[in-house]
């Protein structure tokens, strides 16, 4: 669903990933274990927001036997068309629609018609909490993009409706499901590492051409300084975000995987946050370097997103994690993981590992062997079907841990806790920032649950 930012107008099954680390059920329902005599062999769902992320989930839906894609939502006529002929080619039946009279409540009238196990929100980022509490009290699963709200208020909104509610809720959070992090996963969970001490990740992407393009519907990505109501596709909401906010504002692709191995609400919780920023350069010097983009009106905008943003987590068992969000500055793609412990450490950035007693002293291994010798069950099973979906694969993983759960009855793999968990980290952030930097208690979603909460893991992939 593309729109500019109006508050007032809207408000586990395979086991060995993370199983344990994110929830305490396995991670891919059914795995393991035939599905219980409650479960269902084919779920209905809808699809609310059909934009350029949207369209790549559909594609993962449209091609499973036990998906019957029921009904789609978007406000934006052509990205409505595209998602139905993305349905017609799959040679499967043709969608109930809302939106195409812009109604931004058509969702709504989704939800109320019935008919729907499940509903899948990829809108923008401003929506998710409203859409995702609309679905819960109408007793439909949700399985939400990130983020999971805006505000704080937001989170607490969300986890108090599902906890009301019991409907199920997952974060879906496809960077959990790489599989060079999977198999990190495992080793960690073999010990490999020792004692984890020290964790980092982040989103390092820039973004540049994501927030500014011509306006032309195809053209979404660069190609221009327009934004807001004159920008396409993400340019048309996403960046109004940079203008208004300064903090970790897209923290899950990060503390996802750093939360798995930590056990975070598993054992283990966030105790202390605090952030920094930069000043704000990159976007305005990006507008100005574009052909004409030093007349147009843009180049007066103030962007309050600091360029790199820092943000530092401490954990009740003793780990520090550092997330950074850089997405508004000439550089290649990174999520920039390591994660480190008293017997040696991965890092991302150069495929590599080094392991005391193992490595050469001072000398870094390639992870290639260790990925291999470590691959996680998941991906042994399901390396050929994930082929050619979104993201390297995991966009197919996150939507069949999703449809597994939701068939089987079994807990969200990625569950509420840990989505609100993960996301709050955003408002936290903003108010470090806003508040000189300061250092923040951080909330205890659970509500002490997380000392009792416990991680399901097994290295053969059985639960």
């Amino acid at each position: 669903m593309t729109t500019q930012i109006n508050r007032r107008n809207f408000l586990s099954a395979s086991a060995a990933l993370a199983g344990g680390a994110m929830t305490g059920s396995a991670l891919l329902p059914g795995e393991a274990n035939a599905a219980p005599a409650a479960g269902r062999d084919k779920v209905r769902l809808g699809l609310i927001g059909t934009g350029m992320r949207g369209q790549v989930l559909l594609a993962e839906l449209v091609r499973r036997d036990d998906v019957e894609v029921v009904a789609l939502c978007d406000i934006e006529p052509i990205m409505l068309k595209h998602a139905l002929g993305q349905v017609a080619k799959a040679g499967k039946p043709r969608p109930r629609t809302y939106g195409e009279d812009r109604d931004q409540k058509a969702y709504k009238r989704m939800l109320d018609a019935g008919g729907l196990d499940g509903v899948i929100i990829a809108t923008p980022w401003e929506f998710h909490a409203p859409m995702a509490i609309a679905a819960m009290q109408a007793k439909i699963a949700v399985g939400c993009e990130v983020v999971a709200g805006i505000t704080l208020q937001d989170h607490w909104d969300v986890l108090n409706t599902q906890l009301k509610t019991g409907t199920p809720y997952m974060l879906l959070e496809n960077v959990c499901y790489r599989r060079d992090v999977m198999a990190a996963l495992q080793m960690v969970r073999a010990g490999l590492f020792g004692e984890l001490l020290h964790l980092q990740g982040g989103y390092q992407h820039d973004l540049r051409a994501v927030k500014f393009n011509s306006g032309n519907p195809a053209k979404p990505y660069g190609g221009g300084v327009e934004f807001g109501e004159k920008g396409w596709s993400e340019a048309h909401w996403r960046t109004q975000h940079s203008v208004e906010r300064n903090g970790e504002l897209y923290p899950s692709h990060g503390i996802g995987p750093c939360a798995m191995y930590t056990n975070i609400n598993r054992g283990n919780r966030f105790t202390r946050i605090n952030a920094f920023a930069t000043k704000a350069r990159g976007l305005h010097d990006y507008i100005v370097k574009q052909p004409g983009g030093a007349q147009h009106a843009n180049a007066k905008v103030k962007f309050k997103l600091g360029d790199v943003v820092t943000t530092t987590l401490a954990c009740e068992n003793g780990e520090t994690i550092i997330l950074q969000h850089d997405t508004s500055l000439p550089r290649p793609y990174s999520l920039g993981f390591r994660v480190q412990g008293t017997d040696g450490l991965w890092m991302d950035l150069n495929n590599s590992i080094h392991i005391e007693g193992v490595s050469k002293p001072h000398q870094w291994d390639d992870f290639k062997a260790y990925q291999d010798k470590y691959e996680h069950p998941v991906w042994r099973k399901y390396a050929a079907q994930a082929e050619g979906a979104g993201h390297g694969g995991m966009d197919f993983f996150v939507i069949h841990a999703f449809v597994e759960a939701l068939k089987a009855n079994a807990p969200m793999p990625i569950d509420i806790y840990d989505a609100v968990t993960w996301s709050a980290i955003t408002p936290l952030s903003e108010q470090s920032i806003a508040a000189n930097f300061q250092t923040l208690d951080f909330p205890d979603f659970t509500g002490g649950q997380w000392k009792s909460r416990k991680p399901i893991f097994a290295l053969d992939g059985k639960y």
